[in-house]
């Protein structure tokens, strides 16, 4: 019986694979630019973590994980968001006493989560993240926001749309949340199971309900701008400030609240195109209670997370080409025995110089090694037989224009990277 591929994961071939390539390329350059650092954590990690650190009124920890035991009876999971992982590595290793502050973080990886397959929205999805620990300044939150927006532009990407939020402080949640129980109490029977269990433990999470989001009540329920407090109204005022200073255009909406339990303060979405229909593309907020709730001191802290899958149809919705792969500087065509014993020697030579270069492995005849040629967008084809190995030269064809000329072997790295400088700039 042939072996498949496990529901809601995928394989990315070559013919795809240098898209993915471009994205992360793109994402760690960005990073650069507002210098953020990459750190890298275990794709599993104690289950307790995620409880703790994501919520378990979440629906990534009630219905979502990958949960295991491993031989030594530890319960372990497959990391379902990035961003626990990063609190407790940051807390571990003590970043917070280093003298660099805050400490500015991002990452590229795989996350897990069982879901219902489909586009956009697989089982094992790549993430990639920014996070900034150790700063309260509403600076970094527009930051944090510009870095996102900023890294979607370079892409080429323009149909995006900023939702901001606030969910104020501990003090103005608690207000919000004592409201909102009063809220849906005399009606709680008409929800799902999930809302009725959250009414007591978190009743926001009701607000993020996919299975009664249409019920009347849901459009009359408290709003948290109404209970933030002065110091939250000031801060998130601070942060749309800076926001307009920058240029970055944004919406408020006041019922985005988030998955996960530990946001406060500023919560944010970028909404892009979808096949038939907006999405979300990234979301993030501030979470100050989640360093300490994982057993470091109190630090502030922001970050946000994206998807690369539903980046990559979203690029598709608009049109976006990624620049294709890179193509071959020049591939050596070999006639005869002693010229393919002398390819693999000249090859090496000319890869040790920077160049990319192939050569045929499947014993095909001249014809055939020219169409590999063309398959592999060759630039230059690189000739030798017999006699060019008596006279030490090889025959060099410009694939673009058919011109060809006799180059001394000695020569043909410079001769190549001459030719190649005018073609692509700088070899």
């Amino acid at each position: 019986m042939q072996i498949q591929i496990p529901r809601g994961t995928y394989d990315v071939l070559p013919v795809d694979a240098f898209a993915w390539q471009k994205i992360e390329k793109t994402a760690r350059e960005v990073c650069a630019l507002f210098n953020y650092k990459e750190m890298r954590t275990p794709i599993f990690e104690s289950t307790n973590l995620f409880q703790r650190g994501v919520g378990d009124t979440t629906d990534i920890v009630q219905k979502e994980m990958y949960n295991f035991k491993d031989r030594g009876g530890r319960d372990l999971t497959l990391r379902p968001e990035g961003t626990a992982s990063f609190v407790r590595a940051y807390v571990e290793h003590k970043l917070f006493g280093l003298p660099s502050q805050p400490q500015k973080l991002y990452y590229i990886g795989p996350m897990f989560r069982y879901e219902r397959p489909q586009a956009g929205r697989m089982r094992q999805f790549t993430q990639f993240g920014a996070e900034a620990l150790g700063s309260a300044d509403p600076s970094i939150d527009a930051e944090v926001i510009a870095l996102a927006m900023t890294f979607y532009q370079k892409l080429g990407l323009k149909s995006l749309n900023l939702v901001l939020n606030s969910l104020g402080d501990p003090e103005s949640r608690a207000a919000h949340r004592d409201a909102l129980i009063a809220h849906f109490k005399p009606s709680i029977g008409e929800f799902c199971e999930d809302c009725q269990n959250r009414l007591e433990k978190n009743p926001l999470r009701i607000l993020d309900c996919k299975e009664d989001h249409d019920h009347p009540l849901m459009a009359t329920a408290p709003s948290i701008i109404d209970y933030l407090n002065e110091e939250s109204r000031e801060y998130f005022a601070k942060v749309k400030a800076i926001l307009d200073e920058m240029g970055i255009a944004y919406e408020l909406d006041p019922t985005l609240v988030r998955g996960l339990d530990y946001y406060n303060h500023t919560t944010f979405e970028i909404m892009g195109a979808s096949k038939g229909a907006i999405t979300t593309l990234m979301g993030g907020g501030r979470y100050n209670g989640l360093v300490s709730e994982l057993g470091g001191p109190e630090t502030p802290g922001i970050g946000f997370a994206l998807s690369i899958e539903r980046l990559l149809l979203a690029l598709e919705v608009e049109g976006v080409q990624l620049s294709a792969a890179p193509s071959l500087d020049c591939f050596i065509v070999a006639i005869g025995e002693k010229a393919e014993n002398k390819a693999p020697v000249l090859l090496n030579q000319l890869r040790q110089s920077g160049l990319y270069a192939d050569k045929d492995y499947m014993e095909r005849k001249v014809k055939g090694q020219f169409k590999q040629a063309d398959r592999d967008h060759a630039k230059f084809v690189v000739v030798i037989g017999d006699e060019e190995l008596e006279a030490q030269k090889a025959v060099v064809k410009n694939m673009a224009d058919g011109t060809q000329e006799d180059v001394a072997f000695a020569s043909l790295t410079d001769y190549l990277k001459e030719k190649l400088t005018t073609i692509d700039g700088v070899k």
